[in-house]
């Protein structure tokens, strides 16, 4: 639980949430997708072992190590290091992912940099991160010192000094907040939008009425009611 509230849970079972995801990934990527590959926090290596099946050459970056050993019983390309450290060469990469990541690292104005850093000119990111429009935060709260896991109504829409200390353990961003991490670096941007979740679980359980939620709420995406969504999705070109 603790691990969780720091770093957030990665991805352990493939859905449908997972594959939209990629989807979008690749179509952000072009044809970077086979050209080198860093996923900077990469979990257990569920990301990397399905943009390596495009060809291109995937190393994956892990903070925790429990976690990059798991990755590496799939990968050899896993490195054990913060993302605002990278220990790789300056432009190494023609695409890097950060999905979900952001929100934990320690200083993430530095992680956005050393991501465009090791950027090839041309190369792209694609950074999904926590939406503070969305009505729940997802990582839980700590309340009297304990901590407690799941979905909390409102938490993100109390002025930040109360949201931060419901959720000391994780980011959350507005628009202007993304914005603000990329101010006066060489990049500009090709997309920036909000996206909403696949309810993966919530299908599990009630089905067909959970398709219908999930297809309502995605199509919000192509309204203004978008900035009610779980996560930002933006993709990021080094010029």
């Amino acid at each position: 639980m603790q691990k969780a509230a720091l770093r957030g849970e990665p991805s352990y079972v493939w859905r449908a949430g997972q594959q939209r995801r990629l989807e979008m990934i690749v179509q952000a990527a072009d044809n970077r997708i086979k050209g080198q590959i860093l996923e900077n926090g990469c979990g257990v290596g569920m990301y990397v072992e399905k943009l390596s099946a495009f060809g291109g050459r995937v190393i994956g970056l892990e903070y925790d190590l429990e976690r990059a050993t798991e990755a590496r019983a799939n990968s050899n390309e896993i490195i054990n290091a913060a993302g605002e450290f990278v220990p790789l060469p300056s432009s190494t990469f023609d695409l890097i992912l950060s999905h979900e990541v952001l929100e934990h690292v320690q200083d993430d104005r530095a992680a956005i940099q050393e991501m465009i850093r090791v950027l090839k000119p041309g190369g792209r990111i694609a950074v999904f991160c926590p939406n503070r429009g969305y009505p729940f935060e997802t990582h839980g709260i700590f309340w009297t010192g304990k901590y407690y896991f799941g979905n909390k109504l409102f938490v993100n829409y109390l002025p930040r000094v109360l949201r931060n200390k419901l959720a000391p353990h994780v980011r959350v961003y507005s628009t202007s907040d993304l914005q603000k991490l990329f101010d006066g670096l060489p990049v500009k941007f090709i997309e920036r939008t909000v996206i909403f979740g696949a309810y993966d679980n919530i299908i599990a359980r009630f089905g067909t009425l959970g398709k219908f939620l999930r297809a309502i709420l995605q199509f919000l995406e192509t309204t203004p009611l978008k900035g009610l969504g779980l996560s930002h999705f933006w993709v990021v070109e080094k010029v």
